[in-house]
């Protein structure tokens, strides 16, 4: 819809305005009001344009959070500024709008067409890129839909292969046996982990990881599994993702999550505990697995 996508540009329009310059709540709706006399000439939805606005900025700390986790190697300063805030509204859209309203493809699309209008030459891919990879986690609603266009993807075996490591951590405690668990933004409870560097090996990379995201030294025992999966990037496209996990015993100490990487809270669990949690299908074998390593070690 013209008045749809017209109206999105507006609201566009003020948040870079709202961001750029750190406008209070009075500034923002004077901003507002003089972007739709500029720009409007009777073609924009004022109700759908206020809403829209007042929902992105509501939202602003839990839509800047989904962007660390779908972008890690773009903090949020580096991004700029209009890619930034089309991300925000792009995402609100996608995840807090009404879908009978926004079809979540209608959210992506309108995004990337705001990218290829005012962003630089490279926005509208990495636009794409990062709400596809948030479009990926939340189930692809409607992508069974008639009219879907065919993905022009690389095969698989083209696709670029990242490396990545991460570890189930243990400690036992007098009679207890506890296991660190980080929890992500979308939710799931999950295990450490990150890209391998060039100059280190994947156990390397698993400790690493933990030491950055929870502030524990661990040392590796045994290698529980791998896992591979699609992911899109912002830059690359679609990736294949190979993370190979280990069993990496701490110490019981306080976990001091690191503030960035769509993280939100980390824990130590007792066995029993981590029956109800909320893993990833691919996730809960590989904590299974450790579950019944050490309990047999026990017994």
């Amino acid at each position: 819809m013209v008045n749809r996508h017209v109206s999105r540009s507006i609201v566009l329009q003020t948040l870079f305005e709202w961001d750029l310059n750190e406008l209070d709540r009075d500034g923002v709706r004077e901003a507002l009001d003089r972007n739709v006399a500029e720009f409007a000439r009777n073609k924009a939805d004022v109700t759908f344009i206020e809403r829209l606005l007042d929902g992105v900025v509501s939202k602003r700390p839990e839509l800047d959070k989904v962007i660390e986790k779908a972008a890690p190697e773009w903090p949020l300063d580096r991004i700029s500024p209009i890619d930034r805030n089309i991300l925000r509204l792009g995402l609100y859209e996608l995840l807090f709008s009404d879908r009978k309203e926004v079809p979540a493809k209608v959210a992506i699309n309108e995004a990337i067409e705001l990218a290829k209008q005012f962003g630089g030459d490279n926005s509208s891919r990495f636009v794409n890129g990062v709400l596809g990879a948030v479009y990926k986690e939340i189930g692809e609603p409607g992508k069974d839909e008639v009219g879907k266009k065919p993905r022009k993807d690389l095969p698989f075996d083209k696709m670029q292969i990242q490396r990545l490591s991460g570890a189930v951590v243990y400690a036992e405690n007098e009679e207890n046996m506890y296991f660190a668990l980080v929890h992500d933004i979308f939710g799931h409870w999950t295990l450490s982990k990150s890209k391998v560097r060039d100059d280190e090996t994947v156990q390397e990379g698993a400790v690493r990881a933990i030491k950055e995201e929870i502030d524990l030294d661990v040392e590796i025992e045994a290698e529980l599994g791998k896992n591979e999966y699609v992911a899109s990037h912002p830059e690359l496209g679609k990736v294949r993702k190979q993370v190979t996990y280990f069993l990496a015993k701490g110490e019981h100490t306080e976990l001091a999550l690191a503030k960035s990487g769509g993280l939100d809270d980390a824990k130590w669990f007792k066995v029993a505990d981590i029956l109800d949690l909320n893993f990833y299908d691919d996730i809960l074998p590989i904590v299974t697995k450790a579950v019944t390593i050490l309990v047999s070690r026990r017994s």
